[in-house]
């Protein structure tokens, strides 16, 4: 559910990416930062050079090669910088210049499992 500024109900929010002046919340919000987490490259945050994720880096290599790889990146960044879930299970496939993964996570608070698709897409 996407509300403006000035209708913000919840502790959990941010801004939502592309609509000024709206905002995302709770369950979005998450998923918004675990999409944020996964197509961030790290060392491109001056403020938190370890942020992000590197599964970009396996993208030209063999499916054998790079689906473990990007599986375990994804994990790592997500476990270090989104500390609101617990990962139920990440998977990925690795297609010519992209990455989808698919992430299903719950709450730490709850155990309602929720899921965010996520597609990393190498710059042209």
């Amino acid at each position: 559910m996407v509300v403006r500024v000035n209708g913000i109900t919840s502790a959990e929010w941010s801004l939502k990416l592309g609509s000024p002046g709206d905002v995302v919340e709770e369950l979005q919000d998450i998923d918004q930062c675990i999409a944020i987490i996964l197509t961030t490259r790290k060392g491109s945050d001056p403020h938190r050079p370890l942020f992000g994720c590197d599964a970009w880096k396996y993208l030209d290599a063999p499916a054998g090669v790079a689906i473990p790889n990007v599986i375990r990146e994804a994990v790592d960044s997500l476990e270090e910088w989104e500390p609101r879930i617990s990962l139920v299970r990440v998977t990925a496939s690795v297609e010519l210049a992209h990455i989808v993964f698919n992430v299903e996570w719950k709450l730490k608070s709850d155990d309602v499992v929720s899921a965010s698709e996520v597609q990393l897409v190498q710059p042209a």
